[in-house]
């Protein structure tokens, strides 16, 4: 077995045993969603507050374990494959850092949800920035448009420049954690930016493709 599939085992198998060890201590409904000023305005029963995240987990790692192996470019996969593998691994890891941020907050821990998690967010889309650079044309991963998805040579330069403009929402995202109230916005904002110009910017690339070849 991978090194990597490994590891998100153990995560998700930590996870469990946390859940049933600290049971008898949580309340009865656990605070489990914040709002944009990280207010608590959502709550859900223990036993989900405790064992959702660890069934979610489940769940993705599954998902992600099958996506190499029905995509009909799987081929393409294999070639950066040990960036996805490191990808999935990075997402596991961030549901078990969301995971214990809510067990210690219902223990009567408080802090800005919003400030502490903006590192983790920082983190994970710098590094999908990355796993993006390093992404051969396939079904699943990556920025996958139809124009994308057309051409090798549309697939390859919105890659590249999609790929830094992640890493550069990721540096945005840390600062987050100096700035508690504005935290989501700094996470949210350039990310919806990078998604949109990337799109506009394949259709653009493909028409001008087009436009030579023709």
């Amino acid at each position: 077995m991978k090194k990597s599939n490994l590891i998100i085992l153990a995560i998700i198998l930590i996870s469990f045993i946390i859940g049933l060890y600290i049971y008898p201590q949580m309340p009865e409904k656990m605070a489990s969603h914040w709002n944009f000023k990280g207010e608590v305005d959502g709550y859900i029963s223990r036993f989900w507050g405790l064992f959702l995240m660890p069934f979610i987990s489940v769940v993705l790692f599954l998902l992600f374990l099958l996506i190499p192996k029905i995509d009909p470019l799987k081929a393409n996969i294999e070639k950066f494959r040990k960036y996805f593998d490191g990808f999935v691994v990075l997402i596991i890891l961030f549901l078990f850092y969301l995971y214990l941020l809510t067990i210690f907050w219902n223990f009567g821990v408080k802090f800005s949800m919003n400030q502490v998690l903006a590192p983790a967010f920082g983190i994970l889309f710098f590094y999908c920035g990355i796993l993006i650079e390093k992404a051969k044309r396939n079904w699943f991963i990556g920025i996958r448009t139809p124009w994308t998805m057309s051409s090798e040579k549309v697939w390859e330069k919105t890659h590249k420049i999609g790929g830094r403009l992640f890493k550069i929402s990721g540096i945005i995202a840390l600062l987050g954690i100096f700035f508690p109230g504005l935290a989501l916005f700094f996470v949210l904002i350039p990310v919806i930016f990078v998604v949109i110009y990337t799109v506009i910017y394949s259709y653009f690339e493909y028409r001008k493709e087009n436009v030579e070849e023709n």
